[in-house]
């Protein structure tokens, strides 16, 4: 028989994801987010490889980074709005946590996997945040996907980004927005 948790069932039910620009300070201090990224750290992981690692951006590296990714955005010729989309999250963070995607050589557990692991981290990250009353997002955009903006954290080779999980004190709570219809996104098999 099992043995329900309505309460982390209600939580599952109702989260929502806070926009990043709506986070502000106090954010958690260093045992807080040691919390929360062991909550993390317990995504299925396949092999037990743990393909991930995670770097903390704190609010004094945010003007560095946010440089970095306006001089990479004109360095590619990218329009002034995308540019300034890349640039904004560091603008305007106080705290996130990149989750590396680390692949490791394995016989038996696909690269493909690897990656689900660390897509998985950054959800668990966004739900500890969620669930211990902080407001938080899950971010990526055109400087996550860039090898050059990459080297700016001291990414390996055969690391990349994931997300950037931003955590903050939420300033206001966003609408609900539409979910996706279960029922049409789901085939039943019955034999």
């Amino acid at each position: 028989m099992p043995n329900p948790n309505p309460s982390a069932l209600d939580f599952l039910l109702t989260r929502r994801s806070r926009p990043a620009k709506t986070l502000t300070a106090p954010v958690p201090d260093r045992d807080t987010l040691r919390t929360l990224l062991t909550a993390a750290g317990r995504t299925p992981d396949h092999g037990k490889l743990e393909p991930w690692r995670f770097v903390v951006l704190e609010a004094g590296a945010m003007p560095r980074l946010a440089q970095a990714a306006q001089e990479r955005g004109e360095a590619l010729g990218l329009d002034p709005e995308q540019i300034n989309k890349g640039r904004s999250q560091f603008d305007q963070g106080h705290l996130a946590v990149v989750v590396i995607e680390v692949q490791k050589p394995s016989e038996k557990i696909p690269a493909l996997e690897q990656t689900y692991s660390a897509g998985a981290v950054c959800l668990a990250l966004l739900n500890a945040a969620l669930a211990a009353g902080w407001g938080a997002n899950w971010l990526s955009g055109w400087p996550s996907h860039d090898r050059v903006f990459m080297q700016t954290l001291g990414l390996a080779d055969h690391e990349r980004i994931a997300g950037l999980i931003h955590i903050g004190t939420e300033t206001s709570t966003p609408p609900d927005r539409p979910r996706p219809d279960v029922d049409a996104i789901t085939d039943w098999v019955t034999s």
